[in-house]
C-alpha cells in the first residue's frame, strides 16, 4: 500500500535524534496489535495508514505534531488511495492530540478510530517494566524542559489519563489494557510528587 521511497522516507523521520519513545518500534509495537485486530476492523486501510503517519512529525518543543503528521498523509503520493480512506486516517491522526474518540463519527467509523487510539495507549497498560522504559523515553525526549517543571507538567498529564472513565474505548481496549495502565499510571504520579 505504501511506495517503498514513501515507506523509507518514514522510517527515517521516526529515527530522528529526539525521538527515543516516539521512534520505529513505537509503530511496529502498533503494527503488531493491528495484526491481531485487523479482523474487527471495518476500515483496516486507514488504520494501517493512521498508525504508519501518526507520529511522523514529532517535535517535543512543539504543539502541533498531530497536525503536522495529519497533514504529511493528507499531502502524500499515494496512488489508487480512496479519498474517504485517507480522510478517515486524517481524522484518526488528528484525535491523538487529545486522545478522544470525536463527536459525529458513525458506528463502524467510531469503533474504527477506538481501536486504533486503543493500540496507541497500548504502552500504559504495558508490563510494569516496559513502562518504566516508556516513562524514561519520554524524560529523554523532555531534556530540554527542567526536572521541576518537567515533573509537574507530567503528572499533570498522567492525572488527566486517570481520572477518565475509562482508559480505553473499545471493549478490547478495556479488557487487555485498562487495570494495568491505571496501576502503572498511579505508580507514575507517586513517583512523580
Amino acid at each position: 500500500m505504501i511506495p517503498a521511497p514513501l515507506l523509507a522516507e518514514l522510517q527515517a523521520r521516526y529515527a530522528e535524534p529526539q525521538r527515543q519513545y516516539h521512534t520505529w518500534a513505537h509503530i511496529e509495537a502498533l503494527r503488531r496489535w493491528f495484526g491481531q485486530r485487523c479482523a474487527h476492523l471495518h476500515d483496516p486501510a486507514a488504520v494501517e495508514l493512521a498508525i504508519l503517519f501518526h507520529d511522523a512529525v514529532y517535535d517535543p518543543t512543539r504543539t502541533d505534531n498531530e497536525a503536522e503528521s495529519a497533514r504529511l498523509l493528507k499531502d502524500a503520493d499515494l496512488p489508487g488511495l480512496d479519498d474517504t480512506v485517507r480522510a478517515q486516517a486524517v481524522r484518526m491522526i488528528e484525535a491523538t492530540a487529545r486522545h478522544e474518540v470525536p463527536d459525529g463519527l458513525d458506528a463502524l467509523d467510531r469503533s474504527d478510530m477506538a481501536e486504533f487510539l486503543d493500540m496507541d495507549l497500548s504502552i500504559l497498560g504495558a508490563r510494569p517494566d516496559v513502562f518504566d522504559t516508556y516513562e524514561q523515553n519520554i524524560r529523554r525526549e523532555y531534556t530540554f524542559v527542567p526536572e521541576p517543571l518537567y515533573r509537574e507538567a507530567r503528572r499533570d498529564i498522567l492525572q488527566r489519563f486517570v481520572e477518565r472513565p475509562s482508559l480505553y474505548f473499545s471493549d478490547w481496549g478495556r479488557a487487555t489494557f485498562e487495570d494495568q495502565a491505571r496501576a502503572n499510571l498511579e505508580r507514575s504520579i507517586q513517583r512523580l510528587q
